[in-house]
């Protein structure tokens, strides 16, 4: 909220205000079927005190945002998000359908027009209502895991069968330290006994504060091989106002010294060759690198550098778009994890089917994708930002397991 300016919050309000006004007017076609006046009365009275009290919240919380400490300014924004959404979403989709079918009116008939105006009416408001209330407080720790098997010619023999697990966008400042809530998560990953574990960025929102006492539960991630991990556009501080550079830095070694904490390698622009009956195969880390307005901190060709003789490299960079721009058809690399997108959070997956509105804005925004024999994998995120829900996108555990079909 604090990126806003006051001018833009009051239009957001003037926004919810008008749209609440509509919803009201619609919903008195409604109620008036309701035989008590004091129930209807209770019903109005309702509607707008909760209205008037989000509206005014919001705008204290956007004047008094300063003086608020980080740590609580950064809950208290993510939930007046949730509860702006919460609220907002379902009246606007009440108004939209009641105009259409007030609209409608002409093609049924009075009594088709008393029973269905007012059911569809009620649906089209406290659907998406639940569906959201369900997307904040269950979905969102409903952890799910993928598991995809790769087959490449590129695989060492002594490679095969090699499972990699990858963690990405965990947003630890959002979860408020309820440790247990990702613990539930560190024992699905044990439970999946890999050789690997692999955290592809966004380990934080912005602060290295966020991650007081979470060394304690990723203690508990249990890999048979090696962990490793790169940072995400968030982990550098670049979103926040800092007092001096110096601060800023302090801060980004915090962040860094926490994956030592772990026993998570961090590879910054370099790779990490693993050797297993004289083959090898190599685990190539880079910094973010994201198009504009993201900065571009990774250097691909740096971390390239000493693995240019194995067929079978393993790229984590953080953002998906990095793998058009220059992993596909640029280089060898045979599969590339990415994280970044969080499938927004919301979206609608069936079998094989899936699609969210963050489809319009990345080209590969969740699961794997393939072209000309490389991978990408696009992981959905464990944790969360903004928005304290996940809608039809729940966080994601990726367990890739390799087969090699060299001869």
């Amino acid at each position: 909220m604090k990126s806003f300016s006051l001018f833009t919050i009051i239009l957001l309000c003037v926004a919810i205000l008008v749209v609440d006004t509509v919803a009201f007017y619609w919903l008195q076609s409604i109620t008036q079927l309701i035989e008590s006046s004091l129930i209807r009365t209770a019903i109005n009275v309702l509607f707008w005190v909760f209205t008037v009290g989000l509206v005014v919240s919001i705008i204290v919380l956007k004047i008094t945002l300063d003086d608020i400490s980080p740590t609580r300014k950064q809950v208290l924004i993510s939930r007046f998000y949730g509860l702006g959404v919460l609220s907002f979403v379902p009246k606007l989709i009440f108004v939209i359908v009641i105009t259409i079918l007030y609209f409608s009116n002409y093609l049924l008939t009075e009594t088709q027009s008393f029973f269905i105006v007012p059911i569809v009416g009620l649906l089209s408001g406290f659907l998406p209502f639940f569906v959201i209330l369900h997307g904040i407080f269950k979905a969102i720790y409903k952890y799910k895991i993928y598991h995809h098997s790769l087959s490449s010619k590129k695989l060492p023999k002594s490679f095969d069968g090699l499972k990699i697990v990858q963690i990405s966008d965990l947003h630890l400042g959002s979860f408020n330290y309820a440790y247990k809530k990702i613990e539930i998560a560190m024992e699905k990953i044990n439970n999946l006994k890999p050789d690997y574990i692999v955290m592809t960025g966004d380990l934080v929102n912005n602060y290295a504060w966020e991650l007081k006492g979470w060394d304690k539960v990723f203690k508990k991630l249990e890999a048979k091989l090696g962990k490793y991990a790169i940072l995400g556009n968030h982990d550098y501080g670049d979103y926040s106002q800092w007092e001096s550079e110096e601060a800023k830095k302090e801060n980004f070694i915090g962040i860094t010294e926490f994956f030592k904490t772990i026993d998570f390698e961090l590879l910054m622009n370099e790779s990490k060759i693993i050797s297993k009956n004289k083959e090898k195969i190599a685990i190539v880390g880079v910094e973010n690198w994201g198009t504009p307005p993201f900065k571009q901190y990774g250097d691909l060709e740096k971390a390239l550098t000493d693995v240019q003789d194995i067929s079978f490299k393993i790229l984590l960079s953080h953002d998906p778009t990095h793998w058009t721009e220059e992993v596909i058809e640029k280089t060898d690399v045979v599969l590339t994890l990415a994280g970044h997108t969080h499938g927004m959070q919301a979206g609608f997956q069936y079998k094989n089917k899936q699609w969210s509105p963050i489809k319009y804005k990345f080209k590969h925004w969740a699961g794997l994708y393939e072209q000309n024999n490389q991978y990408l994998y696009v992981n959905r995120g464990l944790g969360w930002l903004g928005f304290p829900a996940r809608i039809g996108m729940r966080p994601e555990i990726t367990l890739i397991e390799l087969r090699s079909t060299s001869n």
